[in-house]
């Protein structure tokens, strides 16, 4: 059976929410989002929100570019 994910744990994360996760600056998580090295976020309007499921796949993976982690990911979904 699959685990439930705990509720109060947010699936999409804000910019500040990211740069606690990877302890740097909320102005340093756009930073990396503007350069490419960040996964590319959710659009929600005009909000941006990274998955954490998807953050910490990425950390896992020794926080590739976002070129580099679209291949990656696209490779294992085959």
């Amino acid at each position: 059976m699959a685990e439930q994910p705990d509720p109060t744990t947010p699936a999409l994360l804000t910019a500040e929410a990211v740069g606690h996760v990877l302890s740097i600056s909320t102005r340093q998580v756009w930073r990396l989002a503007a350069s490419g090295q960040l996964p590319a976020p959710v659009r929600l309007g005009r909000r941006s929100r990274w998955r954490l499921a998807e953050l910490m796949q990425w950390i896992g993976a020794g926080l590739p570019p976002r070129d580099e982690w679209a291949r990656l990911k696209a490779d294992s979904e085959r």
